[in-house]
């Protein structure tokens, strides 16, 4: 299996990934530099898949790195989470995808209208599925926090969270019963996730990233 490391030097965190007769895939633009005999291959996309991943606000082409060598890929001032997919999947948010071993399906979900909606998002909301069995990075701003639902709900004010096992449902409400009680407490609307699964919540920044930024990663 291909081996993934985050590397944590000069303030900077970057992903170093050694093949060894693999395949993985990453997302456009992740290449820093590698070393070795490894070969690039860019697919040329479908028109729906085209059309598909910029509503999903996703990269057209994730190129795959085959061969024997080390891959860098771009450093962050935020962070970079490894986990093992163990067959479940699991529905990212937009960005957070950074890179994956080839067994790794990367497929799409769509929200339902009334979310989408409700969360300004369009009509139109897509999300990147992963499924089967392999290693995925995800790109984040801070530290990871694996919250695990047990038919219950998680409530958050803002885009806090990266990613969550298909057997949570998603959906925006406002924040207090009444409408004019959720424009008073300045939270109008909340992010919904209940059901039965895992959730990956990063709800701080490391403080290089919110140096770089200038602002919490909050998203209403």
């Amino acid at each position: 299996m291909a081996a993934f490391e985050v590397i944590d030097d000069e303030g900077v965190r970057f992903v170093k990934v050694t093949l060894n007769d693999e395949t993985v895939h990453a997302e456009s633009g992740a290449l820093c530099y590698f070393y070795g005999d490894i070969e690039i291959e860019a697919k040329v996309p479908s028109i729906g898949r085209v059309v598909r991943n910029l509503l999903a606000e996703q990269s057209v082409v994730r190129p795959s790195y085959s061969g024997t060598g080390t891959l860098y890929l771009e450093s962050s001032a935020g962070g970079f989470q490894v986990f093992e997919m163990d067959g479940n999947a699991w529905i990212l948010e937009p960005g957070v995808y950074w890179a994956s071993e080839e067994d790794v399906t990367l497929k799409f979900f769509r929200e339902r209208v009334m979310t989408s909606l409700l969360t300004g998002e369009g009509v139109v909301l897509l999300r990147t599925k992963v499924s089967g069995k392999g290693k995925i990075v995800l790109k984040t701003n801070g530290p990871v926090e694996v919250v695990e639902l047990k038919d219950q709900r998680l409530a958050t004010d803002g885009n806090y969270v990266l990613a969550r096992t298909e057997g949570i449902a998603y959906r925006s409400k406002r924040s207090a019963r009444t409408f004019i009680g959720s424009v008073l407490n300045s939270e109008y609307r909340l992010r919904v996730y209940e059901g039965t699964g895992r959730i990956l919540l990063s709800s701080y920044p490391y403080w290089r990233q919110l140096l770089s930024t200038g602002k919490m990663p909050k998203r209403a």
